[in-house]
Parts: C-alpha cells; structure tokens; sequence
C-alpha cells in the first residue's frame, strides 16, 4: 500500500495547543484537544465552564441507523416516555403510549444531563485523580507501617521478657529465701519439743524407786502437751497461680487493630496552589447600589449585594434580579446552605427569604440594648454567628445561634476575662471551626478557636501595623482575607495569623476596596468598591494537575 498517497489523502486533525490526534472540540474556545489537553482543559479553572464535547460532537450530525433489537428490519425513529424506551414503527405495544422522536429525545435528555457530565468531568473525575494517588501512596507506606508495628510487637515481647525474668528472678530470690526461713523455724521448733520430751524421759528414770519426787514432778510437768506432736503445718507445693493461657499470650502479642479514621478525602492543600501574582478575571459595574458594603453568594453567578441603604440579588452581567429596602449596611446578610437569604432588617431582627424570593419570615428577635450588626451562617453546621453590639455599655460579643434561632454559645472574652471585640462589622467561620471578627473600633480581625478561646488578632502587615478592616472572608485553604482602608489594599494571612502578601486594587479602578467575598466554585475574589458600584474579580489560586500517570491509567 501507499502510504505516502494514503497520508496525503487524509487530512488528520490536530490538537491546537499541542499537535496531538485531535478527540474533542470546545464549542466555547473553539479550540480542537487531544485527550491529555482535554483534561487539563476542563479542570482549569479559567476554562472549567467551557462546553467540551467528542470531536465529531462538533458537527451536531446523529446519524439515523441504529438497528431494532425486536425488528432487526427497521431502525429505531421514537423514544416511548412512558417506558423509557427506543422503539420503531412496529413496537405495536407502545402505540398508546406517550413518544417522542428519537433525535429531540436524545437532545433534550443530552442537555438535561449535560450538567452531570460537566460536574464528572472536572470534580469527580479529577478529585478521583488524587484519591487514586493517595490510595498509591498508602500502599508503598504501608510496608513502613508494618515494619514499624513488628519493631513495636518485638519492644512488646523484649519488655515481656524482661518482666518474666524478673518474676523468675522474684521466686528465686525472695520466695526461696521465705520457704527456706519457714522450714528452719518449723526445724527450730521441733528441736526445742525433742530437748523437752528427752529430759521428761531422762528425769523420770531417775526418779525410779522415789515415789514421793515422781509425784512432785508430775505436778509441776504438763506431761499432756510435751507428748503431743508440735502444730506445725505440712509444707505445700509450689504451683503457679491459675492457668497458663499461651493462645492468649500470643494473640496479644501478634494482634494488629486495623482504625478507620473516617471518609476518605483530599485536603484543599493537595488541590490547590497559590499564584506568585493575582490574576484579574473581569470587572463590572452594578447597577442598584451606590456603593458595595457586602457580598454573599448564591451561586457562582448570583449574589446579593448591599450598601447602606439596599440590598439587591444580582448576577455577574450586573443585572437587578431582585431588590429589598428594608436591610442594609457593613455584614449584614449571609446565604445557608439551601441558598436562603438570612439578613438583618432595619428593626435589627434577622429575617430569612426563601431561595425563590417569596416568603420572607423573622428567625430571631432582639431586645434592647443588644443590636445584632453582622451575620454569618456556618456551611459547615448551619449554626448562626451574630456580631452583637450594646447600646448602653459600648461592648460586644458574639452569640451562636442554631438554624431555628436558639442560644447555643456566647463569646466576648479573652482567657483573661478582657473584652475581646468593640464593634464587629464582619463576621465569619474559617475552614478549621474559627471565629473571625473584623473588629472596626478595636482596629483588628479577632479569631478565636469555634469553642471560643481567644487565639489572635491581626492588627496589620508588620512594615505597618494599623488596620481599618472594611470587608473580609476566607478562601479554600484557610487564608483569611481582610480590606484595610488605611492602604486601600487586600491583605492575605494565613490561619494563624502570619501576613503573607497584598492585593493592589487601584489599577483596577477601585481607590478604596470594600465588601470582600470568595467563590468555592471557581476560586474567585470579588473586591468591592466603597467609592463606586464598581467590582473588581480576581484569581490568586489555581488547581493542581492531576498527578502524573493517573489519568492515563484511569483510560488504559
């Protein structure tokens, strides 16, 4: 064959970043993929919403030949709702039936499940990827964890060993030297009894023949007791003390306890990376708000947003979806884990609208002087925290609440009965449990472990230590994220505290950053605008590529 003809005839598509046999398309990029960049592709996280599809996907073609397994002489031309099901012409049996044609069934089902298939493609597949490796990892470790148990078990046996020595040494020693005491004390015993009972004979037979003095001896001799035998105990044998359970001793000896330690899972720490510079995605203006006080999302493309006066649910085109008069200001709503707006009216109650924006109820009221300022709702438990704040007295503290509004916890001091807050704007709930309260008067973010022990408070970068926190959040791997509207900048620490770096904004328009919130989905910052509608969104964390070899092993 020629193969020089054949190659020149067929024209072989190749993938666009790296050259490769093209397998899929990208109808969002317009961009053709090899299975190795596909992968990559659809798990970056620039590129993660991207509608990837197999390559002859691309031309929308469905070819109309799959044959009838019941009438091998006709294809299949309708899908039968009523019993899922493909059928032709001649399935009589689902005449009656409610059907569809094949290609708008296959359409509709295909769109219905295209979300499913995304989610496969850039969650599950990819976390599999690391579990697989951790799996891996586990299994060349386990080896050391053997060795380690069998030096543990010998240590075990070498001290048992030791201890039966000293037991043995014990009886030799000690119990010897007591049997052999008591034996020479009975020996004694009998002695003096012997020397008793001899002068008895000895003297009586001298007083053969002289009545007089035989009877004056008796008189002054206990004959009974120096004819009886001593009470002197019978010497028993030695034996050890209960049975001897050898198949005991060695399943103590070789028993191994094999502990779950829960699901398992991969920590954000193996996903996830931290950029060497900000990535600035998109900016927008919103419309609805003078200025952005607080964020809270709903969905990757849906939040509500505030200033002082409204509080408004948009989306990323800046589009009014829904809008509220009665609630505004520094931290004042937060969204549950079913999407439901929890806020703060204006008659500082905490007031819940469902996720359809239709029924509004009151959750917690409160009595004077205690005025609740900012509210978080744990993803984690669905607890509430409140930043509370006392008219009368000028202090603060922080109330939990559960998700039906009951007092689970109050926390206000420090491990030394001190004030720990002076007026909580912002609050929210770290990945590891902490509490975390921008503290607006005490020029500090407080944190303090879930149980309430006081732990830190970060008062600005070490070159500058002041702070105006105006916003705050956290991110994926526990970073905490504060507004300083001293240096108008975005200050990262880390869990515990340490600064690690600054997000400039004023490039992007915004002089004075305000209202900060972090999207879990597509790891994104959105930097609000205290001076404009204007909202700035940023990427400072990327994913991790799936450990190399996995994927193609998951395909072989």
């Amino acid at each position: 064959m020629d193969t020089q003809r054949f190659s020149n005839q067929c024209k072989v598509q190749k993938c666009s970043p790296c050259q490769g046999d093209t397998e899929f398309y990208c109808n969002t990029c317009k961009y053709d993929f090899c299975l190795k960049c596909k992968e990559e592709h659809v798990i970056d996280l620039d590129t993660i919403y991207h509608d990837v599809v197999i390559y002859r996907g691309k031309f929308d073609y469905i070819p109309n030949q799959e044959t009838c397994r019941r009438h091998p002489n006709r294809i299949y031309e309708m899908f039968c709702q009523s019993c899922d099901l493909p059928v032709c012409f001649q399935c009589k049996e689902h005449r009656k039936h409610q059907t569809l044609d094949i290609r708008t069934a296959y359409k509709t089902n295909r769109h219905q499940y295209r979300g499913i298939i995304h989610s496969l493609r850039s969650e599950t597949l990819y976390n599999s990827c690391f579990l697989l490796a951790g799996i891996k990892t586990d299994i060349k470790t386990c080896h050391t964890d053997i060795s380690k148990c069998q030096s543990e078990m010998s240590t075990k046996a070498q001290r048992l060993k030791i201890l039966l020595d000293t037991v043995i040494s014990e009886i030799k020693y000690r119990q010897k030297s007591f049997l052999i005491h008591r034996l020479h004390q009975q020996m004694r015993k009998m002695n003096r009894h012997l020397t008793t009972a001899e002068n008895y004979e000895h003297r009586s037979e001298q007083l053969a023949n002289r009545p007089v003095k035989f009877l004056l001896f008796l008189t002054k001799t206990r004959v009974p007791k120096i004819k009886d035998t001593p009470n002197i105990s019978q010497q028993a044998l030695l034996s050890l003390t209960g049975r001897f359970n050898m198949v005991g001793l060695i399943k103590m000896l070789r028993g191994i306890q094999i502990i779950e330690t829960g699901k398992r899972h991969v920590r954000n720490e193996c996903l996830l990376k931290l950029l060497s510079t900000p990535v600035i995605l998109r900016s927008v203006t919103l419309t609805g708000v003078s200025k952005i006080l607080h964020f809270s999302f709903v969905t990757s493309d849906r939040f509500w947003i505030c200033d002082e006066r409204n509080l408004i649910l948009t989306n990323t085109a800046g589009d009014i979806l829904h809008h509220l008069t009665d609630s505004g200001g520094w931290g004042v709503h937060t969204v549950n884990i079913i999407c439901d707006l929890i806020y703060i009216d204006r008659d500082y109650n905490i007031t819940t609208l469902s996720k359809d924006n239709r029924t509004k109820s009151t959750l917690k009221k409160f009595a004077d002087p205690w005025e609740p300022h900012c509210v978080f709702c744990s993803p984690s438990n669905g607890d509430l925290l409140v930043g509370m704040f006392n008219t009368n007295t000028d202090t603060a503290k922080v109330n939990r609440y559960n998700d039906k509004g009951q007092h689970i916890q109050t926390i206000q001091h420090n491990n030394s009965g001190q004030e720990l807050y002076s007026r909580p704007i912002f609050i929210t709930e770290n990945r590891n449990g902490d509490v975390i309260v921008c503290d607006l008067w005490g020029y500090a973010v407080v944190v303090t472990e879930c149980g309430g022990r006081y732990r830190f408070s970060y008062t600005g970068p070490p070159s500058r230590s002041e702070l105006y926190p105006q916003g705050m959040c956290t991110d994926a791997l526990s970073h905490i994220l504060v507004c300083d509207g001293i240096t108008d900048t975005v200050q990262m620490i880390n869990r515990d505290g340490h600064f690690l770096s600054l997000i400039e904004t004023r490039q992007q328009g915004i002089d004075t950053p305000c209202g900060l919130s972090y999207d879990d989905k597509t790891h994104s910052l959105f930097v609000g605008s205290l001076d404009n509608s204007r909202v700035c969104v940023y990427r400072y964390i990327q994913r991790q590529y799936c450990p190399k070899g996995i994927c193609d092993t998951q395909h072989s």
